[in-house]
């Protein structure tokens, strides 16, 4: 069987790839550091933000919805500057606005992992492609779930930042139905 070629021999990029991508997750801390992770890679390459992963769990208190819905303009300033995170301002103040947003569906839905998952029906999309240039950047759904989010106050979800985090949280799988971390192989 042969792994998905993307992570490379970057043993950061593999540990995740093997361990966490496409992986089912319904913790809303989990899936509320995806969401600003995605969101922190815009225009950036993913190795960079996961080289970059423990700054911002040391900086947003390993993303405790509640803590960083509460933080001033001056600590998110601060975090900037204190942190070893992206340094752009607009990725940094969305993860309280974020924050605030996941708060309110939580309020409604009784978790953000709820609202997300409820999209493909408590079930992980499963694909099965035999080469990466199949995957798509984005989909209808990652499409429909960035409007939504978007529409809720949601920052950094246009939909191919979308398809990625559904990745990331495992509602899609896209390992190569190759690679032994594809669900049917598991």
């Amino acid at each position: 069987m042969s792994s998905c070629s993307w992570p490379g021999r970057n043993l950061t990029m593999q540990q995740y790839h093997d361990n966490e991508w496409c992986v089912p997750s319904h913790d809303d801390a989990y899936i509320f550091e995806m969401l600003t992770l995605e969101g922190a890679q815009s225009g950036l390459s993913w190795s960079i933000v996961l080289a970059k992963r423990e700054g911002y769990q040391k900086a947003f208190q390993h993303f405790n919805i509640e803590y960083c819905s509460k933080l001033t303009d001056e600590e998110l300033e601060t975090i900037k500057e204190q942190y070893n995170i992206i340094k752009n301002r607009t990725k940094i103040n969305a993860v309280r606005s974020n924050a605030l947003a996941v708060i309110n569906i939580q309020k409604e839905f009784g978790s953000f992992s709820t609202f997300l998952w409820n999209y493909v029906d408590d079930h992980p999309v499963i694909n099965n492609w035999v080469s990466e240039g199949q995957m798509p950047a984005q989909s209808p759904l990652s499409e429909q779930i960035s409007k939504d989010l978007k529409k809720r106050g949601f920052k950094f979800v246009g939909p191919v930042i979308i398809y990625s985090f559904m990745q990331a949280i495992g509602m899609v799988d896209d390992h190569l139905r190759t690679c032994p971390y594809h669900s049917t192989n598991r």
